[in-house]
């Protein structure tokens, strides 16, 4: 009896459905690629003359931070 008692019983792991492996992650690449190249390119529409590379330089790093941010766990 006391065998018996030291067995540990491991459940399975319980598989991803195929949605969230398959779907999800393809959904948020896209997703955020798309939102990273639609801000880089609004912010070089209006280039003034003052801005010159560092508009373009933090838009890009705001986005791509945002975009870690929010889609980064999936």
């Amino acid at each position: 009896k006391e065998a018996m008692v030291d067995i540990d019983i491991k459940a399975k792991p319980l598989q991803p459905h195929w949605y969230e492996r398959y779907v999800q992650p393809c959904v948020a690449e896209l997703l955020g690629s798309a939102l990273f190249i639609f801000i880089g390119c609004l912010s070089v529409v209006e280039d003034t003359e003052g801005t010159g590379r560092l508009q373009p330089a933090l838009a890009h790093g705001l986005a791509l931070g945002l975009t870690i941010a929010i889609l980064g766990d999936i």
